[in-house]
């Protein structure tokens, strides 16, 4: 739950830096988790209310967690030394979304890269908290 809070409230809107496996992983994780939780309740409220609200629910729910859901994606390119524009490969059917999944699957890149350092690499409690945000000089 840390990863999914970290991506939502510490790297909202932030595109740059990395994402390890984990990170990437636990977000989608608690993403599939909420939708099929907002499933289930909006099922359950179909019968008292007569009125479909998963499709509100769920668009409420998209639209608040796009911008995250986008830049981890895009963090977790990175890690394995791809531009964020690789997510455009989710458009080409079928072969696309296999190809992206191998992409964010893969093992990210030794040592830094020119995304920023390692965040596999293991760092000191205040420095873990740093990786993924920007950098201000």
């Amino acid at each position: 739950m840390k990863w999914y809070l970290k991506v939502l409230l510490e790297n909202y809107a932030n595109f740059s830096g990395r994402a390890r496996r984990q990170e990437y992983w636990m977000f989608v994780l608690f993403q599939i988790i909420i939708i099929v939780l907002l499933s289930f309740l909006c099922d359950a409220l179909y019968d008292f209310f007569n009125m479909d609200l998963f499709a509100i629910l769920f668009g409420v729910f998209f639209i608040g967690t796009l911008i995250p859901w986008l830049a981890v994606n895009v963090r977790r390119l990175h890690d394995t030394g791809k531009s964020g524009s690789y997510i455009f490969i989710n458009l080409i059917p079928l072969i696309g979304r296999i190809w992206y999944i191998i992409l964010v699957a893969t093992n990210g890149d030794f040592g830094p890269n020119q995304y920023g350092p390692d965040p596999k690499v293991y760092y000191s409690d205040e420095e873990i908290d740093e990786i993924g945000k920007t950098q201000v000089d």
